[in-house]
């Protein structure tokens, strides 16, 4: 009977080493690889015209002044824009441009050219009074000869009255 319990002791604890020196099963948890996301802006395209066109000078300056009946001095408005243009002009200081004179269908042809100089002359001379060089300025009277408006209307003699600043040379495109 001793011979029986030693050997039941024996195999017991032959039974617990074995058990001891499994390795524990490691239960494996799948995940997903990790990825560094790089954030970046979308490319957003400019809106707008370009820089330093013609479109821009339009836009960012406006391009015509506007005068009173047989007028040919600046309303504040008239300065407000031709500062606008003088700024953009001096920005971009190899753009030359050409101011045109206008008047509208009443009055004598020779009387409107005069008229269209003396408004193109009050234009250039507030540019240049703004620090634009006067050799990139030129300008040109069309008197009643090229209406922006062709109504025998107060408001469309009004729109004609005016002085346009044409971008020649140095716009970008």
């Amino acid at each position: 009977m001793k011979r029986f319990a030693f050997a039941a002791v024996a195999g017991l604890g032959l039974l617990t080493a074995a058990c001891a020196t499994q390795p524990e099963q490691i239960e494996e948890v799948e995940t997903d690889p990790i990825v560094d996301e790089v954030v970046t802006d979308p490319v957003t395209e400019p809106e707008g015209p370009a820089p330093g066109s013609v479109e821009d000078f339009e836009v960012t300056a406006g391009d015509r002044v506007f005068y009173g009946f047989d007028q040919a001095t600046l309303t504040s408005e008239a300065r407000e824009t031709l500062r606008r243009q003088a700024a953009w002009l001096a920005s971009y200081p190899s753009v030359r441009v050409l101011i045109a004179g206008n008047a509208d269908e009443r009055g004598t042809r020779e009387y409107n050219l005069a008229l269209g100089a003396r408004r193109a002359a009050a234009a250039r001379d507030f540019l240049v009074a703004q620090g634009v060089d006067p050799a990139r300025i030129s300008t040109v009277s069309y008197g009643k000869e090229n209406p922006v408006c062709r109504e025998s209307t107060e408001s469309c003699w009004a729109r004609n009255r005016n002085a346009i600043t044409v971008i020649q040379s140095g716009a970008t495109s």
